[in-house]
């Protein structure tokens, strides 16, 4: 191979990698800003000692709640208790007229699983950041990120568009139930365990 064709060809691969990790990925997700911001950093803060199960919790069933209708923001906020415009525009737009706030789901699960998060919280005493990542510690929401083709979250698939090793919060495929689950010697289940 000649100096001109290994130069063509390193440039050539350059191009096809930058394309593949930047210009796809921006193409591919369509990005959309949640209704209000909120700050998960300030709710689970000392002052305050929220956990996630105080607002992601269960029902009496043992289903989870998910996100939290306006009904328990309106438990502390039922006027503004801080200072900040984002918890006005809550009271203001949301609590007193009793509106549901229309959240952008980061982890919406795929129509065809089904995850039992109480037996995994409750019983396998599994942390909400394992899968969810430092989420709890975020200062603001960050936009909610759509596959065009899928329509699922970048949540889902994950971040880094190379995967060798999964980090907290990074994608919540398949493949890293099968290795949590190998990890902690949890025996094989059946397909229909976890799918509909």
């Amino acid at each position: 191979m000649t100096r001109r064709t290994t130069v063509a060809f390193l440039s050539g691969l350059a191009l096809v990698v930058t394309f593949g990790w930047v210009a796809f990925p921006v193409a591919l997700y369509v990005r959309a800003e949640q209704p209000l911001q909120f700050s998960h950093e300030v709710h689970t803060s000392e002052s305050l000692g929220l956990s996630c199960e105080d607002c992601h919790g269960f029902r009496a069933d043992g289903s989870y709640v998910g996100i939290p209708g306006v009904a328990k923001c309106a438990e502390c906020h039922s006027s503004p208790v801080g200072e900040t415009a984002e918890e006005k525009r809550l009271v203001a737009e949301y609590v007193t007229p009793g509106r549901e706030i229309p959240w952008r789901v980061y982890a919406r699960q795929p129509d065809n699983a089904h995850f039992p998060h109480a037996q995994h919280v409750k019983q396998a005493a599994i942390a909400c950041a394992e899968c969810h990542g430092s989420h709890g510690k975020t200062n603001q929401l960050r936009p909610l990120e759509t596959d065009r083709i899928s329509g699922y979250s970048r949540d889902v698939a994950g971040f880094s568009p190379v995967r060798f090793v999964r980090r907290p919060g990074d994608g919540m495929q398949m493949r890293d139930c099968e290795a949590c689950h190998a990890q902690r010697h949890v025996a094989a289940t059946a397909c229909l365990d976890c799918h509909k």
